[in-house]
């Protein structure tokens, strides 16, 4: 059965704009090898609560998808082992 979920994702600002459009791109392409993305917004450049790997700022990016349940797992895996994404989070939506 699919769900609806809400990824937040926060990208360092190091790689620059294009570092950063490609990194989106490759999120993206991720999430729509396996679920149909319903909204996607980016947030942009803000100043983060305290330093995360010695970066200040971050680049933040929403994406509302819909998956089968086991996708946010596999998911979450390849956003861990991605350089240049610094934090996550993927939450089910209606809960």
């Amino acid at each position: 059965m699919a769900n609806q979920y809400r990824l937040i994702t926060i990208l360092s600002t190091a790689a620059g704009e294009e570092g950063i459009a490609s990194l989106t791109d490759t999120i993206k392409a991720k999430i729509e090898s396996a679920a149909t993305i319903d909204a996607f917004d980016t947030i942009g450049t803000r100043e983060l609560a305290y330093e995360i790997e010695g970066q200040k700022n971050g680049y933040y990016v929403q994406t509302v998808f819909t998956a089968d349940s086991d996708f946010p797992k596999e998911l979450e895996r390849v956003l861990k082992i991605t350089d240049g994404v610094i934090r996550y989070l993927i939450v089910r939506v209606g809960e």
